[in-house]
């Protein structure tokens, strides 16, 4: 890290933003056991779903299998141990059973609502979907689903809807409305209950579902229909060049004109650029919606025209779905003790090979990436293995909990990482802290070279 400071001091490594990655790469890449935060769990059961707040990145939110979920403080310690070293974050809000409002059976997944932590919202195995108001501890919303609820999720980039997508052990995924307090749409396609549910991180209407029967389905939810279905025998190799540096121009396939040359008239226009990232965003999702599109016949649901509804992602059931931040991959996990990686655009496997790892089956998987989509964090039974995206090499594995991890959240305000498994606990996972003691990147002996030092100090 001291390495990193200095290039930047004497201008060898680019631009701030460069600079900033590559501390927040290192950091991702060593995490281990914190011995200075500690949660202090009031759950009675397993932990089915961990999430810190989008917005400010200070409030932890956790469902258990007691039906009881949990606030916590993750910026602010409510007491300090071990002389002040151990920072013990306690709960500041719990809801039980007990609770007027509570739920009834196991709750499966607890998210924040994206821009306000004044509410959050709870799916549970007794077939509701509650939206809470924090301050107030009250339902705001009931939603009553026809079966059990494993996943919710909701779309970090909409302005224009307000929906959670629900996936139940029904065979339909159900979109409720929180401005009408509804049911918005009810999408059909899947043969299984679906178990994974994710918004595209570069669409606010892409929606991306995986189910008991083992397939991948995207919708576009201003359409009928799903108008993809992943098939993991339809793959490319290697990684796609990042979006800003590849180029758009398009090669006229139109057929000769009788003087025997290609009408220009019919080649088709090259895209322009984007420049900015922001805008790289809303180019990729023009891309998944130009693929959405497409002719009379794409437009249609697959099933209806092809056997490509029959495709399959995994050989059982899809178990966890993750996308990465620029939006042009997919991570999945199943029963079938597999993870892949898809590329977006072109809903191909990339296959990239991942240690085959033991993973569970009956319950929904909670993945994690780092905000440089260069590590992804995969519970496998008892321990939580971190791999390399693009490689699929194992880069470590995180070994604490006593029992199963069924759930992680990476916090990429702290580059910190949390889990939390059957044994009733919260790890936290932190990188290590810089002391005089480490080792110097300068001298390499492990005390302060004479960079370091200073006339004035005793």
């Amino acid at each position: 890290m001291w390495k990193e400071i200095r290039n930047r001091e004497i201008q060898l490594g680019g631009n701030n933003n460069s600079f900033i990655n590559r501390i927040r790469s290192n950091r991702s890449s060593n995490l281990q056991l914190s011995n200075h935060k500690e949660i202090i769990s009031p759950h009675r059961g397993s932990i089915n779903s961990l999430q810190v707040d989008l917005t400010e990145g200070r409030y932890l939110i956790s469902g258990a299998s007691d039906a009881s979920l949990a606030v916590y403080d993750i910026q602010r310690a409510t007491e300090y141990a071990g002389g002040g070293l151990i920072a013990k974050h306690k709960p500041i809000l719990v809801v039980d059973k007990q609770h007027q409002n509570g739920h009834k059976y196991a709750i499966s997944t607890a998210i924040w609502y994206p821009v306000d932590t004044g509410l959050f919202v709870t799916g549970s195995y007794d077939h509701h979907i509650n939206v809470w108001d924090t301050n107030t501890t009250q339902v705001v919303m009931d939603f009553k689903m026809p079966g059990k609820v494993y996943r919710t999720a909701m779309s970090s980039l909409a302005t224009s809807h307000m929906l959670i997508a629900a996936a139940t052990e029904d065979v339909q995924v159900r979109l409720c409305d929180m401005a009408t307090g509804a049911f918005a749409h009810t999408l059909s396609g899947h043969r299984d209950g679906v178990m994974a549910v994710e918004w595209s991180t570069s669409s606010e209407w892409i929606l991306m579902t995986g189910g008991c029967d083992g397939a991948i389905r995207f919708w576009d939810i201003r359409r009928a229909g799903c108008f993809s279905v992943l098939d993991q025998s339809h793959s490319q190799l290697g990684r796609r060049p990042p979006l800003l540096k590849r180029s758009t121009t398009k090669v006229s396939t139109s057929k000769p004109s009788s003087s025997g040359q290609t009408s220009s008239a019919k080649a088709r226009a090259p895209q322009k650029k984007v420049s900015s990232g922001s805008g790289s965003k809303h180019s990729a999702s023009s891309r998944i919606l130009k693929h959405a599109k497409g002719s009379a016949k794409q437009r249609l649901h697959p099933g209806l025209l092809t056997g490509q509804d029959r495709a399959t992602a995994h050989y059982g059931a899809v178990t966890g779905l993750k996308a990465t931040e620029d939006g042009m991959y997919l991570l999945s996990a199943g029963s079938d003790s597999r993870l892949r990686l898809w590329d977006i655009q072109s809903g191909c496997n990339t296959l990239v090979h991942y240690e085959i790892v033991r993973l569970q089956s009956s319950k929904a998987t909670q993945l994690a990436v780092t905000q440089d989509s260069a590590i992804v964090f995969l519970p496998c039974m008892t321990s939580v293995k971190a791999f390399d995206v693009w490689s699929g090499k194992t880069n470590m594995t995180l070994q604490g909990h006593y029992e199963y991890v069924n759930c992680c959240w990476y916090s990429s305000h702290d580059q910190e990482l949390y889990t939390g498994g059957n044994d009733r606990q919260i790890l936290v996972w932190s990188p290590p802290k810089l002391n005089s003691a480490d080792v110097d990147e300068f001298g390499g002996t492990g005390q302060s070279s004479t960079v370091d030092e200073d006339n004035w100090s005793d």
